[in-house]
């Protein structure tokens, strides 16, 4: 067996110990959007990616953040920027929605158009109706293993930070979203990072995190899926607002 398959494997073994209902992760709450990542410390703000002449990464620049207003709840999340008009997040940040609020690094709410998201994989897609800030741009495949990434989000739907770390490998999908493997890293993540980007160290999309366990690995979307479903027309359907 080679080092790379071993490896994944006892970092499945891991997530499982850490998932599996151990006793590890606190008790599952009701709100599936607060579930996937376990409360610690936020990571502090750092920088990343080619600074812009306001002074702000763009890194920074292209990630969103995104509030939740359900039917009698209020949960948070984040995203980032594909193109000029569409932000890219998780299923479980928009789904169960009255209405989505998206804002920019700088505070500006921007209009929400559309919602639609994918059954086979834990993303969806949010078309605004004013410009986005800044798009990162996709990497041309999935990260190897040791490659450095930078994770930029909303922890807690807090102040936006920057966390970093590298690819561990692959594991089986801990929670059964659809996908075979994910992509693990040891970038810490907390509630309200869910729908960050993953970046490399030029700044591209490698990855969209979806997951989080308490022993500090986060939990990928490849690329490479990601890629995949958003050449499919038929991948995303629309969302209907919870009554």
């Amino acid at each position: 067996m080679s080092p790379s398959r071993g490896r994944a494997g006892a970092l499945a073994a891991a997530v499982a110990l850490a998932l599996g209902g151990c006793g590890v992760l606190p008790a599952m709450p009701e709100e599936l959007a607060q579930s996937y990542v376990p409360e610690v410390p936020a990571p502090q703000v750092g920088s990343s990616g080619s600074l812009t002449p306001d002074g702000v990464a763009a890194a920074e620049r292209m990630a969103v953040r995104v509030r939740n207003v359900g039917c009698g709840t209020l949960s948070v999340g984040s995203g980032f920027a594909l193109d000029e008009h569409t932000v890219v997040t998780n299923r479980h940040v928009v789904e169960g929605s009255s209405e989505l609020q998206v804002s920019t690094y700088d505070g500006n709410d921007i209009d929400v158009v559309t919602v639609a998201s994918s059954s086979v994989a834990d993303l969806a897609l949010v078309r605004t109706s004013e410009p986005l800030p800044q798009v990162p741009g996709l990497a041309e495949g999935d990260p190897a293993n040791d490659t450095p990434v930078t994770v930029v989000g909303y922890p807690s739907g807090g102040a936006l930070t920057t966390s970093s770390g590298t690819v561990l490998g692959r594991v089986p999908d801990p929670l059964s979203m659809g996908m075979d493997e994910v992509i693990v890293t040891d970038a810490q993540v907390v509630g309200g990072s869910s729908g960050s980007a993953a970046l490399d160290e030029d700044g591209r999309v490698v990855g969209v995190v979806y997951a989080g366990d308490d022993k500090g690995h986060s939990f990928l979307v490849p690329l490479s899926l990601l890629a995949e479903l958003l050449a499919d027309e038929s991948a995303f359907v629309p969302l209907e607002p919870c009554r």
